[in-house]
This record gives structure tokens, C-alpha cells and sequence, in this order.
């Protein structure tokens, strides 16, 4: 064999080895170019910052590589197709979903904003003093936070006859009531149940029941007794004991609504002080030389016709003397509608029952300084009734 054929494949195996060497220090080579003309980001995602290495030309291409996939909704600090540079900052938020209910209706949003307040803002939902949130508006958003929202409106309440103008976010009556510090008594009344739903068209009148007590005084007429007296005149009186008026105490239950009484019931009488009888004397005494009275002309015939001129009193006259009590003991005050006529007892003897043209029957139970002779004065119930009498000519009967 030639000598240099037996050196040629011992040559050939000796230059396989460095070959295999380069090829391995082209790929090492290649990879260190590649890591090394990486471009070096940094990543803020939903506050979690990160450096990433990157062959990426835009931003788009470096979302893709994280996995990132941003939303409408979402925050990105630079549009995707920028293109990547070294010590770029790239800042991401992830929108969390938000249901918002106004007023009963639910709406969902989505929302990078760190506070509910932000929130509020960055949608233009006004919250007034009055609306009722739900949440604080400090309190911090939250994935599928539920933010209620009762905007407030105006109704008229009317308490115990004052009307005012009070907010309110709907509910019950009583939740109304009960949020403006509004108490109600056990006899007040309402106009609605207090069960009932507050809208905009709702009015509450509340109406203030007091029941009282009543304590009164009154007087109590007393009683006339007349006692025949053989010596006083036929016709004559005298007043032996003037009376004196009782006092009864009587309690009345009184409802006041709003404060003006609407009913009063006595529950209680009672009698504090009782009153004394009023005695007169009635004289009895005739003429036991004559045989007729001691008045010469006071024992007028029954059936005896008189003309005489009338005018009319009432007991409660200016000249009177304010008692109600004629001067044989009839009270006119208590009895107003009496028929009793003041005569001349010398004419027509007192207790005499008479007829009194256009007055009608009546009783001879009263004098007066005025009355004399052929002279009347007829009691009218009404003291205009009375002034408006005038004087007039009248026929006058004696009936017994």
C-alpha cells in the first residue's frame, strides 16, 4: 500500500472534529447576538411591574408575547402600534366590571378608576347631599362591585297644620317618618298607611290628637221657697233668707286636633259647695174690720179688663240688678222664655195670673220704681228683643 494512502483517512477523521467545533461557536455565537440585541421593557401590569426582554417591534407584539389581550375598556399608556424602544415603560390596567343600580335599574360598566368616587366622576353620575349611596365614595372599586344609587326627590308633609317640603329616596311611609325624626302619638292620625310607598306624588298630612282634661266650675241655682206669712199684707212679700248660688265642679274629656277642640264629653260631676234656698214670705193678712185686703185696690176681680200702657225689661237691663230674680223669686236668668210682667201691686196683686195683649199669658211676678198705677213692664227673653218693644197701649186681663 502507498504510504501516504495509509495516511489520508487518519487526516480526514482529524478534520471532522474542528468542523463540528465551529458550527456549535456559530450557534453559540448566534444566540448570545440574539439575547444580546434584545430590547430591554419595562412592564407595569395592573400595578405587578416586570422587565422583559424583547425582539418585539411594537407594542402590540410585546401584548401578544405576554398575553395580554387589552379591551376597549382597558388602560394602555401607549397605542400597540408604537414601536418598542430600550427602557420603554409600558403601563396596563385590566377594567373591572361594575354594576351600577340607579334607582332600581341596573347598568353595567367597566372601570379602571381606583375609587368608587372616580368612578362616579369619570361616568358623570351626579350624587346630590340628599341621594343614598350605597358605598362610600372613598371606599375602593372592586371586580363586580354593585354600587346602588336612590337620587332623592321632594313631597309635601303637613304636621299638625304646618306644610313643609322634605326629601326623600322612596320607600315607606314610615321609613320617611322615621328618617326625618318625625314620632308619631298614640291618638295622632295619618292620611295615608304608614305601609304605604312614597313617590313623587305622595302627600302626608299628619294630624296632632290630644285628649285633655277640663275642669269647670259652674254655679247651681238655688230654690225658692215661699212661706205664707199672716203678718205681712195680702200681697205683699218679704225676702227672709236672699239664697246664695252652688258651685259644681264638672270634668270634661276634651279632644283637641292640632290644638283646637273637635269634642268634650262630661265624665265627672261634682258638687264643691251647695246652695242655699232663697225663703220669701207671702202676706196673708186681710182687714178684719173690712173684710178685704189691706191694698185698697189690690184685689182685682177675675175677669177685670184694664187698659194700660207697657213697655218691656230683661233681666239682664243696665238698671237691673244683675241677679236674674224677679222680686217674688222667679229666676229669669235660668228661665229666660218666662212670661212675667212688673205691675203696680196696689193695681194688680203680685202671684195674679193675667193675659197681656200681644204678650199673651203671664203671671204678675215683679215691680218696679217705674211701674205704677196703670202700668206695665213685660219680660222679652232677649235684651234687643226688649229695647226694640217701644211702648204700646195694651188690654190686660185678670184671670184669677
Amino acid at each position: 500500500m502507498n504510504p501516504i494512502s495509509k495516511l489520508l483517512p487518519a487526516w480526514k477523521h482529524k478534520l471532522v472534529i474542528p468542523m463540528a467545533t465551529i458550527l456549535a461557536a456559530l450557534v453559540l455565537v448566534s444566540m448570545i447576538t440574539y439575547q444580546v440585541t434584545k430590547a430591554e421593557v419595562t412592564v407595569v401590569k395592573n400595578g405587578d411591574e416586570e422587565i422583559v426582554n424583547t425582539h418585539a417591534d411594537t407594542v402590540a407584539e410585546l401584548l401578544q408575547e405576554l398575553n395580554i389581550n387589552p379591551s376597549k375598556y382597558d388602560t394602555l399608556s401607549h397605542k400597540q402600534q408604537e414601536t418598542i424602544t430600550a427602557g420603554m415603560t409600558i403601563m396596563y390596567e385590566k377594567a373591572q366590571p361594575v354594576e351600577v343600580t340607579l334607582n332600581g335599574k341596573t347598568t353595567e360598566y367597566y372601570t379602571t378608576a381606583d375609587t368608587v368616587g372616580a368612578f362616579l366622576q369619570e361616568n358623570e353620575i351626579a350624587i346630590s347631599e340628599h341621594d343614598k349611596l350605597s358605598v362610600a365614595q372613598e371606599d375602593e372599586i372592586k371586580n363586580g362591585m354593585n354600587i346602588s344609587i336612590d337620587q332623592a326627590f321632594q313631597i309635601t308633609l303637613t304636621d299638625a297644620g304646618k306644610e313643609q317640603k322634605v326629601w326623600t329616596t322612596g320607600g315607606t311611609v314610615a321609613d320617611l317618618l322615621k328618617g326625618h325624626d318625625i314620632k308619631l302619638g298614640e291618638l295622632d292620625k295619618l292620611n295615608v298607611k304608614e305601609t304605604d310607598k312614597v313617590n313623587k306624588d305622595t302627600v302626608v298630612k299628619i294630624t296632632r290628637v290630644e285628649k285633655v282634661t277640663d275642669v269647670v266650675e259652674e254655679t247651681k241655682d238655688y230654690a225658692v221657697v215661699k212661706k205664707q206669712d199672716s203678718s205681712l199684707a195680702k200681697g205683699q212679700e218679704k225676702v227672709i233668707s236672699s239664697g246664695e248660688e252652688g258651685i259644681v265642679e264638672k270634668h270634661y274629656e276634651v279632644i283637641l286636633e292640632n290644638g283646637k277642640e273637635v269634642s268634650r264629653k262630661l265624665v265627672k260631676e261634682q258638687v264643691k259647695k251647695e246652695s242655699e234656698k232663697r225663703v220669701v214670705a207671702i202676706g196673708t193678712k186681710v182687714n178684719q174690720n173690712t173684710g178685704v185686703n189691706t191694698v185698697s185696690r189690690g184685689d182685682a176681680p177675675a175677669g177685670k179688663t184694664f187698659y194700660m200702657k207697657a213697655t218691656a225689661y230683661n233681666w239682664n237691663c243696665a238698671s237691673c240688678s244683675g241677679s236674674g230674680y224677679t222680686s217674688t223669686g222667679i229666676n229669669l236668668k235660668a228661665n229666660p222664655d218666662r212670661k212675667v210682667v212688673s205691675v203696680d201691686p196696689n193695681v194688680i196683686p203680685l202671684g195674679t195670673k193675667v193675659w197681656v195683649e200681644g204678650y199673651g199669658y203671664a203671671i204678675a211676678g215683679d215691680t218696679g220704681g217705674h211701674i205704677q198705677g196703670n202700668r206695665i213692664d213685660v219680660h222679652l227673653p232677649t235684651l234687643s228683643a226688649a229695647q226694640s218693644y217701644g211702648t204700646r197701649r195694651v188690654q190686660v186681663k185678670i184671670l184669677n
